[in-house]
């Protein structure tokens, strides 16, 4: 989980800018948490819990109203609203790493990963979305190479893994959607050599950056183990207390490397 929040601080001042390189300053003044962390802390929360997701979602969009989210996610969050819109933005993908995390089969994974999407996600795309992310993020935990993990998810869900990030960065551009988002984030760490690589992989496409590095972010941490210390030590002093509480419990309690 916590790769997936250095993800997000890193992206989140290239949401906008199409960045088309890998050489930028990692963390800068103005890097800032965004919706993506309030949500896989919400999601953490929920697991550590045993709570309801719809609740959890809701009190992050009352308390960080400017946190960047979507626009029909927020008006849900703020209406507490409890039926799924039909959605398959990568939300439902974004948040989804503790779980890949926290279960102990494939098969478990996969249908918290379900349970989650579907509160707000609940299109065929915003499930599988949430359901690739999480399986890849367990899949890395539990040792599985690279080739196994890129076998394993284009067969699932039929996503096309095939294609090297030089060939998808020169007309890639901003998408939302799932489809559009999860399996190049998923690419971005296949070619990664290590976790501030695949952050960088990640951004370097142009897209939805913060988004896209917070799923690359996720799985390379579950992949190769403690984030670098001056990364992990950036976010602990930029999330509030309570929220950083929630990432060291989480840690703690599934024997997560730090």
């Amino acid at each position: 989980m916590l790769g997936a929040i250095i993800g997000d601080f890193v992206g989140s001042v290239h949401e906008w800018s199409a960045t088309k390189t890998k050489d930028f300053p990692l963390l800068v003044r103005s890097s800032r948490f965004t919706d993506d962390s309030l949500l896989t802390i919400a999601v953490a929360k929920c697991i550590l819990e045993g709570s309801d997701y719809a609740p959890a979602f809701h009190s992050m969009v009352e308390r960080y109203p400017g946190a960047g989210w979507g626009g029909r996610f927020r008006q849900w969050g703020l209406a507490r609203n409890t039926a799924a819109y039909g959605s398959y933005g990568n939300g439902s993908a974004m948040r989804v790493s503790p779980i890949g995390f926290a279960f102990g089969t494939a098969e478990e994974t996969l249908r918290e990963a379900e349970r989650s999407a579907a509160v707000t996600h609940d299109h065929p795309e915003g499930i599988k979305g949430a359901q690739a992310t999480a399986l890849a993020v367990f899949l890395a935990r539990h040792g599985a190479d690279k080739q196994e993990m890129r076998r394993q998810i284009s067969e699932r869900f039929e996503y096309d893994l095939s294609r090297h990030l030089d060939d998808i960065r020169p007309t890639y551009a901003f998408d939302e959607s799932c489809q559009g988002t999860v399996p190049q984030a998923i690419t971005a760490f296949l070619e990664s050599t290590d976790f501030e690589d695949a952050v960088r992989n990640a951004v370097s496409l142009g897209g939805d950056a913060d988004t896209l590095a917070a799923i690359t972010g996720a799985i390379a941490r579950a992949h190769y183990g403690a984030v670098p210390t001056p990364l992990r030590e950036w976010v602990r002093w930029r999330l509030p207390h309570d929220l950083w509480e929630v990432v060291e419990r989480f840690e703690h309690r599934f024997g997560i490397a730090v």
